[in-house]
């Protein structure tokens, strides 16, 4: 339901898009990963490199105001040479404030030397069953060496504790270094773990939960929106029901507040955008690339 407006709606002044094209094939093969586990014809890979083409063409020709994009492949796209491109020409589009990407990291760097820093960010994962601690650190001290903005995160299995601990002492203070929650038990982790886990990422708690969302007020189908391949709208990549189409004039009269229909959020990339937790208050403008400024004195929630 529409929250009150009685002026009409204006489309926002900033709009962040979280891409998501055809490809669905990933170089990793992480048991616990949704991301599918296939490998795409030569047709299928020319039609995710024409719907990318025809993204980043539109987002140069956009005069909306500031935009954004969050790249947020069902698989890995960096090991994609048309995703390196595409990424460093947004990079020096003006009017973007940030291009990011969610990555595994094993793509090759020399590209970013071509990217403008000033808008560039990654979001990076760590599989430690998939790459040795020692590679992944060389690519993040490559980052480093550049310049580029990024984040280190993994998958908080029991069975890796050690591997993220270590991870953290060998990782840059500088660096934040996020934990993903396992969500399939509700009782799989101990206060104890808890407690351990926030000595490593402070922000831990947040990730433990479902959020009650069916009826609240969320920067997503206003200022934030989820686009795929063919240009199609949604509120995000959690609600099937299509808004509209970048690629037809007067798509952002669309976009307007409303509340969520769903009945709980529990993804990082949904609930970072829920009004009422709070989020953009922490991580800034890094809420992309999940970069918090993390202030002296910041409590884990709920601790």
């Amino acid at each position: 339901m529409p929250f009150p407006n009685p002026q009409p709606p204006t489309p926002s002044p900033h709009l962040t898009i979280l891409y998501r094209g055809p490809l669905a094939s990933c170089n990793y093969s992480c048991v616990y990963c949704p991301f599918a586990k296939r490998h795409e014809t030569r047709a299928e890979h020319i039609a995710d490199g024409l719907a990318l083409d025809r993204f980043v063409d539109w987002a140069n020709r956009w005069k909306g105001g500031p935009l954004s994009v969050f790249f947020t492949p069902w698989g890995e796209a960096l090991i994609r040479q048309r995703y390196q491109q595409a990424i460093i020409a947004l990079s020096h589009m003006p009017h973007i404030r940030r291009v990011a990407i969610q990555t595994n990291l094993s793509c090759r760097l020399d590209w970013i030397a071509r990217c403008d820093n000033r808008s560039l960010a990654l979001w990076t994962t760590y599989h430690p069953e998939q790459v040795s601690r020692a590679a992944f650190l060389r690519k993040c001290d490559a980052l480093v060496q550049a310049g580029v903005r990024f984040s280190v995160g993994v998958v908080g299995l029991k069975e890796h504790f050690e591997e993220i601990e270590a991870l953290r002492r060998e990782l840059p203070a500088t660096v934040y270094l996020w934990v993903n929650a396992c969500k399939h038990s509700p009782d799989y982790y101990t206060p104890d773990d808890l407690a351990r886990l926030e000595c490593i990422d402070p922000l831990f708690t947040y990730n433990t939960r479902y959020y009650p969302s069916r009826g609240k007020a969320c920067r997503c189908g206003h200022s934030v929106i989820a686009v795929d391949g063919q240009g199609n709208i949604r509120r995000c990549h959690f609600i099937d029901r299509i808004l509209g189409n970048i690629y037809e004039p007067g798509f952002e009269v669309k976009l307007v507040p409303t509340a969520c229909s769903r009945d709980t959020c529990h993804c990082h990339i949904g609930y970072v955008h829920m009004n009422d937790l709070g989020l953009y208050d922490i991580f800034g403008d890094g809420v992309l690339e999940r970069i918090p400024n993390l202030p002296g004195g910041l409590k884990p929630p709920g601790r």
